[in-house]
């Protein structure tokens, strides 16, 4: 635990603990936050609409890698475009996750012997509300702790009334128009959890089966038949036909004749259709339309019968075979026994490795199963998604991802949005005692004796309202007016065909609608956010995917609990730009929680130092040192405001870090000591420029690391809080080129002197007397008291003698320092220096005349280049000569 500040500061720093100790003061800092109302967003403002609507978690989850990611992201925009003068609305929420979540309940009850059949469908609805209430909060504490500056007092869950009412009403305006119908079709069945799955639901995965080769037809080899081959043997009890390509000589005599099914006395038709690879295995393949996608379209094309061959459960059903009842893995073997009795089993592999589909949830393979079901007409929701692209209404980042979504939304099949589960959005279809069939609004009522359809919608389906049904719509509010369409919507670019093409069809969908359109500049379509961010993946630091079998996954919580939220927030953030992933580990974490805590004893010791932001004098007034780092600063803020305006999290974090840690800790602070000890003039200045350059670079940094920064910007400069501060400004004043190289040559200077000290062994606080020449011509007049403090060199006595001399080329010329390390210098240490140098100038002349001497190289090379190296060659030259006259004078004694 850090110490309490002393009642009575006597200086600013002071009041800052004695060090930096995240776990200390995250929770109270984010209180109170949130007690100001700094996240709330005035819907009534006349500052400029900035929205975020968070990606609904679902409820039955806590945040992972990923997450942290995603609110990261989103927190860096909204707390920036705060600063920069917007209202901003961040909103948070969770979805209410079906299939998850009515599983978790489920399992509560199996736990008591109990199944939702036990209590009905509303008292077990009731259950899943009571679970909700009670344990589905566990997100939003781990928002607080990340720190996520969302406005809780529009917190949104997609089973609340206000969505229930906009699910409705979207449901009842497509029925109406005849874009959502009833059908038989080919869905991703989970027989555990007995309903349709989506596609994001199912994961692939190489499992090691069997790869049957069996025969149609006649036994006898000069008779007519067939060889197909399939990894569910059990599926061909649903065979309606087996199919070849049409110019394949080898089967086109036998294309509309029909073969004997060996188990259900069917007759399989042999068809003919281009889809068939006459390359691939033996050029035929069987045909089960109910229970593969590619066999049910070309059932579709054929008229082919499309029997369904398994139950809700798995097992093989109405088939009339003996394999009746048998469970469809228990039945793969027997019907491969079976046909291996009739002697129709050609050939078998085993193991075979193939990719099958898996259910999320649940963990088993899914069956593709034909099954009456809603469904969406997709053709022209999804053109509209992808012309707003085309056409540039919205925005995907980076441009690279353009490409896949243009050939999901082009190529986009009808929507399944039925699911038979009793939690979630009932669809609000009720079918009438003779038989009619009608849809109800959310302010109609059916007629007494109806029923309603016992199937729920998709969650995708709520959650493709998201961006609009939270702030309030069917109906017109100050909301949508004020920040829909949304700004930005950040993501990972795995979910860009599920969550956001279904966003994208229903803002396309409803964009005329007047609560859409009602506001200040608003006509025509409106999308549901004029930019997409896509990240990439966090992986491990090996660069691998974390999941749970590998043992990799990280905890973005655990890391709080040991570095901090900061820490957290600037190693994701650090790695992120558009579309691409991440690689973080420990050794990540660790440097971030380095960086803040260099922050924090930076700002702290400039405010022991009476650093404050102040006026600042004219530039002349000011030494090199203060306008080289206040140019940099205006430098390198340009450069962080460019990169956060193309989403390059990456590159605007890694500009500020080097910034605050090379340029500001590890030069500035240094040379700004020497100033402090300088007349009160230059030291009152320094002063003001500290304090200046490290009030912006708190501010710039705030979005990143809030924590760090809230708590040292408010001492520092005695401000309300950095949350609500202004974003730094760009001074507008012309880069001093020639402070800058003076800068560059003291640091050069320094840093040869410190390395020849290192090579020598001599310990970083020893002081030893030195003597320079060639300053002047140089352009270093002056600057030699900045070199003497940061390399610990002291004035000469009278009869000083220098037994080393380090010379080091600068922008105008070559200073020499001459040094007395008597009883001190290790003589082989430097000659061994010396010996290296000497062979690396070596090797850059030969590398220089070896270039010279190829007159083809000559030929083709522009001037520019061709004298740059002339250049280093010379240099090289000089250096050598340099050298070996040291070592010639080593060697003397």
């Amino acid at each position: 635990m850090t110490s309490a500040a002393p009642e009575n500061p006597q200086t600013p720093a002071d009041a800052l603990p004695k060090s930096w100790d995240p776990s200390a003061v995250e929770a109270d800092l984010y209180q109170g936050w949130v007690d100001a109302g700094y996240f709330q967003a005035d819907a009534t403002s006349d500052k400029p609409g900035y929205s975020i609507v968070l990606p609904p978690p679902n409820v039955t989850g806590s945040l992972h890698m990923g997450h942290a990611l995603d609110h990261t992201l989103m927190d860096v925009l909204s707390r920036r475009k705060r600063m920069q003068g917007y209202e901003v609305l961040w909103l948070p929420g969770m979805d209410h996750a079906g299939i998850a979540t009515q599983s978790v309940v489920e399992k509560q009850l199996a736990a008591d012997g109990k199944t939702k059949e036990d209590f009905g469908r509303e008292l077990f609805i009731d259950k899943v509300w009571d679970w909700k209430r009670e344990s589905g909060g566990t997100i939003g504490g781990q928002m607080r702790r990340i720190g996520d500056g969302v406005d809780w007092s529009r917190d949104r869950f997609t089973m609340d009334e206000g969505l229930s009412r906009a699910v409705q009403t979207v449901f009842k305006r497509m029925f109406d128009e005849g874009l959502i119908y009833r059908a038989e079709r080919l869905v991703n069945w989970s027989p555990v959890l007995q309903t349709a799955i989506s596609d994001i639901e199912v994961k692939f995965e190489d499992v090691e089966g069997e790869l049957v080769s069996l025969r149609y037809g006649s036994l006898d080899d000069n008779e007519p038949h067939v060889i197909v081959a399939t990894t569910r043997v059990e599926t061909m009890l649903g065979d309606t036909a087996v199919a070849v390509h049409p110019e394949d000589e080898r089967y086109k005599h036998l294309i509309g004749t029909t073969l004997d099914h060996p188990f259900t006395g069917r007759q399989i038709p042999i068809i003919a259709d281009d889809y068939v690879d006459p390359e691939f295995g033996t050029g035929a393949v069987k045909i089960t339309p109910a229970h593969d996608p590619n066999d049910f379209e070309m059932g579709l094309r054929h008229n082919l019968p499309m029997p369904t061959i398994m139950d809700k459960t798995g097992k093989i059903a109405d088939t009339g075979t003996e394999f009746d009842g048998m469970d469809r893995f228990e039945a793969r073997v027997k019907v491969r026994e079976a046909l291996a009795e009739q002697g129709r089993v050609v050939a078998e592999k085993r193991p075979y490795l193939h990719s099958v589909g898996h259910s999320e949830r649940s963990g088993e393979a899914i069956e593709p199963r034909l099954s009456l079901q809603w469904w969406v007409k997709v053709e022209t929701l999804a053109k509209a998604a992808g012309d707003a692209v085309r056409n540039g209404d919205t925005v995907i980042h980076p441009a690279s991802q353009e490409p896949r979504w243009f050939d999901w939304v082009d190529n986009m099949h009808d929507w399944c949005i039925s699911r038979q589960l009793w939690w979630g959005h009932r669809i609000p279809v009720w079918y009438g005692p003779e038989g009619e069939v009608a849809c109800f609004g959310p302010d109609e009522t059916a007629p007494e004796g109806w029923v309603q359809d016992p199937d729920v919608l998709d969650t995708w389906f709520s959650s493709g309202l998201w961006p609009f049904s939270t702030m309030g719509w069917p109906d017109n509010t100050p909301e949508l007016e004020k920040f829909y369409p949304t700004s930005v919507l950040v993501t990972g670019y795995d979910i860009l065909f599920f969550w956001v093409a279904r966003m994208m069809m229903f803002g396309t969908y409803v964009s005329e609608d007047e609560s859409i359109t009602a506001g200040p500049g608003k006509s025509g379509a409106q999308m549901p956010f004029k930019d997409v961010f896509l990240h990439g993946l966090v992986r491990d630091q090996y660069g691998k995917k974390m999941s749970k079998s590998r043992g990799n996954g990280i905890d973005p919580l655990d890391w709080v609990d040991r570095f901090g939220a900061d820490a957290l927030r600037f190693t994701l953030a650090r790695g992120a730009n558009p579309g691409s992933d991440l690689s973080v580990g420990e050794d990540s974490a660790q440097s971030s929680r380095n960086f803040a805590t260099k922050l924090f004893n930076a700002t702290k010791f400039a405010l022991m130092n009476g650093a404050a932001p102040a006026p600042l004098p004219a530039r002349s007034e000011l030494t090199d040192a203060d306008r080289w780092i206040l140019d940099r600063l205006d430098t390198v803020q340009a450069e962080a405001d460019a990169a956060f305006d193309r989403y390059e999290f990456s590159k605007a974090c890694e500009g500020l870090f080097h910034f605050a840690w090379d340029e500001v800790c590890d030069w500035y602070l240094e040379l700004a000591k020497v100033q402090f000890a300088a007349d009160e003039a230059v030291a009152a200045n320094t002063r003001a420029v500290l304090g200046n350059v490290l009030d912006a670079l708190l501010r710039l940094l705030h979005p990143v690391i809030p924590f760090v920064t809230e708590t040292l910007w408010k001492v520092l400069t005695g401000g309300e809080s950095v949350v609500v501060a202004d974003w730094p400004t760009l001074s507008g004043v012309a880069v001093d080129t020639q402070a800058a190289t003076r800068i560059e040559d003291i640091q050069k200077l320094i840093t040869e002197v410190r390395r020849f000290r290192n090579d020598q062994g001599l310990k970083p606080s020893q002081k030893v007397p030195a003597r320079a020449s060639g300053l002047s011509e140089a352009g270093m007049d002056g600057q030699f008291a900045y070199v003497a403090a940061l390399a610990k060199l002291t004035e000469p006595e009278e009869g000083f003698t220098a037994s080393i001399s380090v010379e080091v080329r600068l922008s105008q010329g070559t200073v020499t320092v001459d040094i007395d390390t008597s009883g001190t210098i290790d003589l082989g240490a430097e000659k061994k220096r010396l010996e290296k140098d000497l062979a690396a100038a070596q090797k850059e002349l030969v590398t220089a005349d070896n270039k010279l001497a190829n007159e083809a190289f000559l030929a083709k090379a522009p001037d520019a280049v061709v004298d740059k190296i002339k250049t280093r060659r010379q240099i090289a030259v000089e250096e050598i000569e340099r050298i070996t006259g040291r070592l010639k004078e080593l060697a003397d004694k």
